[in-house]
């Protein structure tokens, strides 16, 4: 995905888990988050609590979205899907792309993946990698301020 395009609809899941949410629940309100990860993604896991960190610190202003998105055969067991975002705490709706339809219109190949989109639903900031919490919080930030100016 370009920077400034529109955010992709959220079509094609096998599955949801945490409740279901479609684009028109989250553009025009509040900025979104949506992170792709994977059940055999080590450095998933272990960015995984600085998302949920993330998640709670900024709930109120930012709607979050997680995206399983398989790289193996063994990553579409949903019952092991379950159990890991059991574990690791993930509360948000998640996608589950089995399929990589949601992943293919993202033009997605990275796990971990982040997509900050504004309120309007453009494409604001890519990141891809366990690392970097804070510059994905830094352009949080920047769309955040960009929003409240307009108000």
């Amino acid at each position: 995905m370009k920077l400034r395009e529109q955010m992709p609809e959220l079509q094609g899941a096998t599955t949801w888990l945490n409740g279901e949410t479609s684009n028109s629940e989250l553009v025009g309100q509040k900025p979104t988050l949506i992170h792709f990860w994977s059940v055999s993604c080590h450095m998933c896991k272990e960015a995984m609590p600085d998302v949920n960190n993330f998640r709670d610190q900024y709930k109120d202003e930012l709607n979050v979205v997680a995206v399983h998105m398989p790289r193996s055969e063994d990553d579409l067991d949903l019952e092991q899907i379950k159990s890991v975002a059991a574990e690791h705490d993930i509360t948000q709706p998640i996608f589950v792309d089995s399929e990589l339809k949601l992943n293919d219109a993202f033009e997605n190949q990275y796990v971990p993946a982040y997509y900050v989109f504004d309120k309007d639903g453009k494409l604001r900031h890519f990141q891809a990698g366990g690392s970097g919490m804070k510059m994905l919080e830094k352009r949080v930030n920047r769309v955040l301020d960009e929003m409240k100016k307009e108000d």
